[in-house]
């Protein structure tokens, strides 16, 4: 078939590609449903988080990451797993057996268990020495008081520890951190966190629709994303190009009546 190219759309860049990212979790999938995801997403997929402790169960992980890797698509592991290995003293053997299995990616977060954000700046630097670190900030507990007061630090300190990128904590409910417990964008803490390293070092969790459309409305194409589920991926991306009512433009008019438009969005 064809590729459709009629429409006049906001510039994307292709992969491999360093902003505009969309980083997908994976609940436990089999090889066979990843490669009918990435059959028809690759192309717009750029980093697939393993959640939670699934890769420490799935017994077809290694097939699994080898066809990432056939896709051009980065692979993570989720950081609820190393915190757990990091509690036990045992974050090493973690770190190693993800290398031994085929991660490129790993997650450093401390939402799950204690740990000092001097232990966490530790733990980065320990993993960076092998893997793309993406650091985690935030805890999991609904309206984090005082997020955009403490988030923007500890970005910085994660960033200079030597994590590449810095992910604003969602969950898969997109109820806890980023967002109120009704679901809702809290602005603030948003802006202190790209006020303090910039939108592209930025991945915003962001599992629901709305909140996705927040985001590309706010920042442009190129925000990056995080926490998407594997049904979503087209659909993200036609908030990113506007080929959804929530992010569309004609005429300088968004589709939800907003003036403006979806392009690159402010760094």
């Amino acid at each position: 078939m064809a590729h459709a190219s009629f429409l006049e759309l906001p510039d994307r860049t292709p992969k491999p590609r360093s902003t505009g990212l969309t980083h997908v979790i994976d609940p436990g999938v089999g090889p066979a449903a990843a490669a009918d995801v990435l059959a028809s997403g690759a192309q717009y997929i750029d980093i697939w988080k393993v959640g939670w402790g699934v890769a420490y169960l799935d017994g077809a992980l290694e097939t699994k990451l080898a066809l990432l890797a056939e896709h051009g698509v980065s692979s993570c592991l989720g950081g609820t797993l190393l915190e757990l290995a990091w509690a036990q003293g045992r974050a090493g053997e973690c770190l190693q057996w993800a290398a031994a299995t085929g991660f490129d990616h790993v997650e450093v977060s401390r939402g799950t268990v204690p740990m000092s954000l001097h232990d966490k700046r530790e733990l980065i630097r320990l993993a960076a020495r092998d893997f793309v670190v993406l650091a985690e900030v935030g805890t999991k507990s609904p309206d984090e008081a005082l997020a955009a007061r403490h988030w923007p630090a500890e970005a910085s300190s994660d960033l200079d520890a030597g994590a590449q990128l810095v992910v604003t904590e969602g969950r898969q409910s997109g109820t806890v951190g980023t967002f109120t417990s009704s679901g809702r964008v809290r602005p603030d803490v948003v802006e202190a966190v790209v006020a303090a390293v910039g939108r592209d070092r930025v991945i915003f969790e962001a599992p629901r629709t709305a909140q996705q459309a927040w985001f590309v409305r706010r920042f442009g194409t190129g925000v990056n994303l995080g926490n998407v589920a594997l049904s979503d991926v087209l659909g993200v991306e036609t908030l990113r190009l506007g080929l959804r009512s929530d992010t569309a433009v004609w005429d300088g008019v968004l589709g939800n009546g907003e003036h403006g438009a979806v392009g690159s969005g402010p760094a």
